[in-house]
């Protein structure tokens, strides 16, 4: 159970969205590159990145937070937003990405996800943002008329890594993970499961680590995190099942 902290990029900053509003952004921290490092001090040993206004652009917007972080750590980093192509994922992978997460190109093209998966193994996870269990794309703007499960089921023996699954209605507003939803998508998928959106305190955490979840393969914390409902060092510790 991998639990990943969250850097959101904004304008080149750290921030946190509610509800994937980007016009509901609070800034947390300026320089990104020293964000990622003191979560790699805490103990975190994958960083979950998003360029926010890759998502809406479709290309990179925050390529030079991004590629700091990546000089700033030494633990893996999986980024999601704006990388639409064959060509993006190659070139990040090539500036040390440890894996890229295809969205928007997932339900547009998913040949697209089935080559890059092939091309590089491992690599590749695909995010999955739902609203009203629809999933959402373009940086949440719009709403396909796509089941969440559907989806996912599309990319089965493809080779995909990961699915990264969003309840956008969860998302940064402290009312915890979609249960739900979120193990009924790994119940229903091969693929492993990341839970993301509305991880909001330690009784979350400690859900977590219940029997029950152990089918997934993380989870994703942001607001939770900054705002120090969540103790790093505690958390990390009940979810490697060592004591704090």
């Amino acid at each position: 159970m991998i639990l990943f902290p969250a850097i959101d990029l904004k304008d080149g900053k750290c921030v946190r969205l509610k509800l994937g509003d980007m016009a509901q952004a609070t800034v947390f921290n300026d320089d990104p590159a020293a964000q990622a490092s003191a979560f790699e001090r805490q103990g975190f040993d994958y960083l979950h990145v998003v360029d926010l206004d890759g998502a809406f652009a479709g290309e990179s917007r925050n390529g030079a937070a991004v590629e700091a972080i990546l000089r700033a750590v030494t633990m893996p980093v999986q980024l999601g937003g704006g990388i639409r192509s064959i060509a993006q994922v190659e070139s990040w992978l090539g500036k040390g990405l440890s894996r890229v997460i295809l969205g928007t190109a997932a339900l547009r093209d998913p040949d697209l996800v089935k080559t890059a998966a092939k091309r590089v193994p491992g690599q590749v996870a695909v995010g999955i943002d739902a609203r009203g269990g629809k999933v959402a794309v373009e940086g949440w703007a719009e709403t396909s008329e796509l089941d969440t499960i559907e989806m996912a089921r599309r990319f089965e023996g493809a080779g995909v890594a990961a699915i990264i699954f969003t309840d956008i209605d969860r998302d940064g507003v402290m009312a915890g993970i979609n249960w739900e939803a979120t193990l009924n998508l790994a119940r229903a998928v091969s693929i492993p499961v990341i839970a993301s959106g509305g991880l909001a305190s330690m009784a979350d955490i400690e859900r977590l680590s219940r029997p029950e979840c152990q089918i997934l393969a993380g989870a994703i914390t942001g607001r939770a995190l900054y705002d120090g409902r969540i103790d790093p060092r505690a958390a990390l510790a009940l979810l490697k099942g060592i004591a704090a």
